[in-house]
């Protein structure tokens, strides 16, 4: 299908680079709620929105959701014509903004394209697009930095935001609150006194620091520890049973939520 309007936003930056984008890919590929989505829909449908000056990244996201569903369609959007590039292994790419091009994907990513609008943006932009998801679809907005060594994303549906994730290379982040320069735009500016994501951060902080015996046996382990701790306090966190790659802090929306959202 072919939108009839012109795409919406504004051009990114384009940056990008190769494996970028892995930390979120791993845990979307392992997600429940993903997984069910994508192994449930008749044709599934997934957009990266903003890929950016390559198409390397949207390449990445459709091998490894292929591991989920060998027949998922994958669609990079762009909103610079001259970054549009020729379809390629099975992927196509079109121009497009947050109309998503007259498409109806099950799940849109969208990283490191809101970080350039003010936050009183964010949620219209969140709205526009998934006023355009296929039922049950989700969002995923989120942000990374150049090497892709810390990521946090933002999952969203039609009612809202659900959950926020931050997942960081265990062995380049020092602490936990160290990921909190690379909050998704709706969350970096409250990362102050009275906040709840600045709550959060500074117990993970506590729980790592607690952790500090465990450091010999890596940090992999010393952040199981905290996490554990973390859940213990109250904090509505998920120990995982399996061992993971990264450093993975994922929360119910309603933990980290602006003061005033929940007001």
């Amino acid at each position: 299908m072919i939108s009839r309007i012109g795409p919406e936003g504004v051009v990114t930056r384009g940056t990008t680079n190769i494996n970028r984008l892995r930390r979120s890919d791993r845990r979307l590929v392992h997600d429940p709620d993903v997984r069910a989505l994508l192994r449930g829909a008749t044709h599934p449908l997934v957009v990266d929105l903003g890929y950016g000056a390559s198409p390397v990244t949207t390449l990445e996201l459709a091998a490894r959701l292929r591991t989920v569903r060998a027949d998922v369609a994958v669609v990079g959007l762009e909103i610079e014509p001259s970054r549009v590039v020729p379809d390629r292994d099975g992927v196509s790419f079109r121009r497009g903004g947050f109309e998503l091009a007259g498409l109806r994907p099950h799940l849109v990513r969208a990283f490191n394209v809101l970080r350039q609008y003010p936050e009183d943006a964010v949620p219209g932009a969140w709205a526009r697009i998934t006023s355009a998801l296929a039922d049950g679809g989700l969002l995923v907005d989120g942000t990374c930095d150049e090497l892709g060594r810390r990521a946090t994303w933002v999952t969203v549906d039609a009612s809202g935001p659900r959950s926020l994730t931050l997942a960081w290379d265990p062995f380049t982040v020092e602490r936990p609150s160290d990921i909190a320069e690379r909050l998704p735009k709706v969350l970096i500016h409250r990362n102050v006194a009275g906040e709840r994501v600045h709550e959060v951060l500074r117990a993970a902080d506590r729980a790592w620091d607690v952790a500090a015996p465990l450091a010999p046996f890596g940090p992999r382990v010393r952040w199981r520890a905290a996490l554990t701790a973390l859940a213990a306090q109250g904090l509505p966190v998920t120990v995982p049973r399996r061992r993971l790659r990264d450093n993975v802090l994922a929360l119910p929306w309603s933990a980290v939520a602006p003061a005033e959202d929940t007001q």
